[in-house]
């Protein structure tokens, strides 16, 4: 049996309850870490003084430091776990390393040590909580089938004790807080099942505009179909919200192309005009384009990511944020590519005056004949720049909101709630789309160019100097407004949509 850190080094780092615990302190008897949160009811603060951890890390740190260089490499990773009993691949070391590399060094000084140990311990708690069905502070092998079978993995109860037996040191058949910890607190864990399952982000969201990075799916996911349920209650999500928001999306078009310093046009004002000119129907143009591209957009996104993820040749089954991005906003340049005609095709009948076409396939001929097939990619530069500022900010915002509150209030669950996950995933694309926004009005007044009669061709460049020329900054964001008041309706319609299309797909909701 391998050997655990815990009874020579973090026993001695670390108390039960998971805080510093002083020179010479004797573990509280009976306090068991899965119930424990370092409260002095648990440990006695008293005695956990922070200078005494310091000396302890310190210690296990030069054990490790193999080199005495003041740096941990992944030769001195080795070498040192070895010496304690523990063996792990080159792999796990550079994951380690990785993981806790902040100045990119590729070695770990004293405080990057420190602080992957501590940020690490809290990911292991947030796991063994909630494999701690029972709420007792041990994990059984019962526990184990049932938190496996939840992320839609089948295994036996024998299978589960031989996952038991690695970890427990007593021979009691059940992992406490401290066995748990002492196994993987050197160990790298890069996939949290609960964190990821909780914090599902681009197929619950959406504003209208699909430019966010996908979601990652579990390998149990994947291999149970569940992942394509998903994609369908996030596709029907998104076609209830933005039919429901469609008002708004019009009039923000409306803005954007024919608002101007001579032409102002108000919220109220824009309403009255679209009813005034076409009736109340005339408030949904160009609503069927673009819930029709939800399907085929979303679909090519997801290949392509799963594809670009391969591409990279990572053998993690999650990608780290950076890749997350690159892989994302490549799948997004894909699937924009392929459907961008109905993008245009979506400005333009949004834009039309009341009988100036028939449909959708009219307004298609009637573009291909006048204007040839180049028309149908109007826009396409501005579009494609746009990608990447909206999916990193959005991504990037939501990543920092997402672990401030895990650093901040996870204590007992990763679930974050329904309110926080909706004010993070609003947030962010909120700033995702403030960040993208001049280059998507622009994409917009490109796509357009011939539905204003007599508007001569003009260049990306060309309409970012004209608009700031004559209009100045702000007109590079008209129609913000009805675009942002459509943002916390399209949030929350599109969840409770999602919500209710998982059950009836027959996805679990944890």
């Amino acid at each position: 049996a391998r050997r655990s850190l815990a009874s020579p080094v973090v026993s001695g780092v670390l108390c039960p309850c998971g805080s510093p615990r002083a020179a010479g302190a004797a573990p509280v008897p009976g306090a068991e870490g899965g119930s424990g949160s370092g409260s002095a009811s648990s440990c006695g603060r008293s005695l956990c003084e922070a200078s005494e951890q310091d000396r302890r890390l310190r210690a296990l740190f030069q054990k490790l430091d193999v080199n005495r260089d003041g740096a941990l490499c992944i030769h001195d990773l080795a070498v040192g776990l070895g010496r304690l009993g523990l063996h792990r691949t080159e792999l796990d070391l550079l994951k380690i390393v990785k993981a806790g590399d902040k100045d990119l060094d590729g070695q770990l000084d004293f405080e990057e040590f420190v602080h992957y140990l501590q940020d690490h311990e809290k990911k292991l708690r947030l796991v063994f909580k909630s494999l701690d069905k029972k709420n007792d502070g041990r994990i059984d092998a019962q526990e184990i089938v049932q938190s496996l079978r939840d992320l839609g993995v089948k295994i036996s109860e024998q299978q589960a004790e031989k996952i038991l037996k690695s970890m427990d040191k007593n021979g009691t058949m059940t992992i406490d807080w401290n066995e748990w910890r002492d196994y993987h607190l050197l160990h790298p864990v890069e996939n949290i099942p609960e964190i990821i399952l909780y914090w599902k982000h681009s197929t619950i969201f959406d504003v209208g505009e699909n430019l966010t990075v996908p979601d990652e799916f579990t390998v149990e996911e994947r291999q149970t179909g569940m992942w394509w349920r998903h994609l369908v209650a996030g596709g029907g999500a998104g076609a209830v919200s933005r039919t429901c928001t469609a008002p708004l999306d019009r009039l923000k078009v409306l803005m954007q192309v024919h608002a101007s310093r001579s032409n102002n046009m108000c919220i109220i004002g824009g309403f009255t005009q679209m009813i005034r000119e076409g009736g109340p129907r005339s408030l949904w143009r160009g609503n069927g384009i673009n819930v029709l591209k939800i399907a085929p957009e979303s679909a090519i996104k997801f290949m392509a990511y799963e594809q670009i993820k391969r591409f990279i040749g990572t053998d993690q089954e999650m990608l780290r944020i950076h890749e997350r991005l690159l892989a994302g906003s490549l799948a997004g340049a894909i699937a924009q590519s392929s459907i961008y005609p109905m993008e245009v095709l979506k400005t333009r009948m949004a834009l039309r005056k009341t009988g100036q076409y028939s449909g959708m396939l009219d307004c298609a001929k009637n573009i291909l004949s006048k204007e040839g097939m180049a028309a149908f990619y109007k826009g396409y530069i501005p579009n494609m720049l746009g990608i990447i500022p909206y999916a990193g900010i959005d991504l990037a915002v939501y990543e920092t909101l997402k672990n401030a509150w895990l650093q901040r209030y996870a204590v007992n669950s990763a679930d974050p709630g329904v309110f926080v996950l909706l004010a993070c995933g609003t947030i962010s694309s909120t700033c995702g789309q403030l960040a993208s926004y001049p280059l998507a009005l622009v994409r917009t007044r490109m796509q357009a160019q011939a539905s204003v009669e007599g508007a001569p061709e003009v260049t990306m460049r060309g309409l970012f100097k004209h608009i700031l020329k004559t209009e100045g900054a702000f007109g590079l964001y008209r129609g913000l407004a009805p675009n942002f008041m459509k943002v916390i309706p399209a949030v929350s319609i599109s969840y409770v949509v999602y919500e209710n299309l998982k059950m009836t797909l027959g996805v679990q909701s944890r």
